[in-house]
């Protein structure tokens, strides 16, 4: 069937796939991925980072000590573990867990699209952070709610702005929020960390006006500098924080195994609609190499190669971007949030600075709504610090060049 044939049934689609299959923002990924550039784009773990000798190591010692069970459907004696291991992870990090509250996932975005099969109807109103991590923003628009995005600043999301709008909401008699999505630590696109005290405000929004919190935080155990505020999940004692992982960040992304961890009939829930969702084998070898400590080492060693990447990039911002160039500084996580000067549209610049040699995601793929316009997402997890400089040094070109006049003044 050629393609002229095949689009003749595109009619058979979804609502919701014929609203959105013709969005230009996902599909100018392409020409960002295949560009020869340095990819400071998209937020890929260094190759060097993945522990391939000690899972080649887990894996034949998984074999060993179970055969074909580790292949089975349900997976062997690892597998059955590997909750365990997550809840103690979970414990250290101050939240009271047990496995009973654990539904394992293919993956943090798995984990996203369980809690809105479980949770969301046509028409209910999520809330989000503006601008947020753009795959949730994909798949919110699957269930055909309305997305609307809550300010921010330097210290996460502004709570005290969420307040008020709930209030504003509620006294005009228009939609409350049924679930709030949030990436707290480290915080994709901005690299920005939600504070103490607004983690405990939300929580109490959330009962105050009866909505569930997703807490997404991939990128939580990486931190490089300061001190880690409790997980919002810790500080929950309603049973409204849903808490969602993943080892895609800590290990590799192919292993393609997260978690969310909920109240007990939130999971049985979770249980029955993404039921086998997680692979069984994948279970056993995470497990298998996490004994002994060796997850705890690896994620030390992950911590100091991300960190000389964030310092380079940092450093080399500071050294090449022209007047009128703001950015992010993260303790930890993959991103740094960049604001061009007045006048440069970052989407509209990207070819440029491809021609010059670097490539970045703009700042309106991040958005809902309008806005971005001035922003970019770099990430320093991927290229080594020589390419970061060098990425740098291209983007800088590329900035200079739409701000002639800014130049000329200084």
């Amino acid at each position: 069937m050629n393609g002229s044939e095949s689009d003749d049934l595109d009619h058979l689609f979804s609502e919701t796939v014929r609203e959105t299959m013709d969005g230009s923002v996902y599909g100018a990924w392409r020409s960002i991925r295949d560009a020869e550039a340095v990819p400071l784009s998209f937020g890929f773990p260094y190759p060097e980072s993945f522990p391939n000798g000690e899972l080649v190591s887990a894996a034949e010692s998984l074999f060993e000590y179970e055969g074909d069970r580790a292949l089975q459907y349900g997976g062997g004696e690892y597998a059955d573990t590997l909750p365990e291991v997550i809840a103690e992870q979970a414990r250290d990090r101050g939240i009271d867990c047990t496995t009973a509250q654990i539904h394992l996932t293919n993956g943090a975005t798995n984990a996203i699209d369980t809690v809105c099969q479980t949770f969301l109807d046509p028409g209910d109103a999520v809330f989000v952070e503006a601008p947020t991590f753009m795959g949730a923003l994909r798949l919110f628009r699957n269930y055909d709610v309305d997305v609307e995005g809550c300010e921010m600043d330097t210290e996460g999301l502004d709570v005290a702005a969420l307040a008020d709008e709930l209030a504003a909401r509620e006294a005009a008699g228009a939609a409350l929020p049924k679930l709030l999505y949030t990436v707290p630590n480290f915080h994709n696109p901005t690299g920005v960390t939600l504070s103490a005290d607004r983690r405990r405000r939300l929580c109490e929004l959330a009962e105050t006006y009866d909505f569930l919190v997703l807490e997404d935080d991939p990128y939580g155990q990486l931190r490089y500098e300061g001190a880690e505020p409790p997980p919002i999940r810790a500080l929950d004692d309603a049973g409204r924080v849903i808490r969602a992982n993943t080892f895609s960040k800590t290990i590799a992304p192919g292993v393609r195994t997260g978690w969310i961890i909920a109240e007990e009939s939130f999971v049985e829930q979770f249980d029955r609609i993404n039921a086998g969702g997680e692979p069984s084998y994948t279970r056993g070898l995470i497990a298998r190499y996490a004994e002994d400590g060796r997850l705890d080492r690896a994620i030390e060693e992950l911590r100091a190669g991300y960190s000389e990447r964030r310092d380079r990039m940092l450093e080399s911002l500071a050294e090449r971007m022209p007047p009128g160039t703001w950015w992010s500084e993260p303790e930890g996580g993959f991103f740094v949030w960049v604001e061009f000067p007045e006048g440069v549209d970052a989407e509209a610049m990207l070819p440029a600075a491809i021609d010059e040699g670097v490539t970045y995601l703009p700042g309106s793929f991040f958005y809902a709504d309008d806005g971005g316009t001035r922003n970019a997402r770099l990430s320093f997890s991927h290229a080594s610090p020589a390419e970061i400089d060098e990425g740098i040094a291209a983007l800088a070109t590329a900035v200079r060049a739409e701000t002639p006049a800014l130049e000329a003044d200084d």
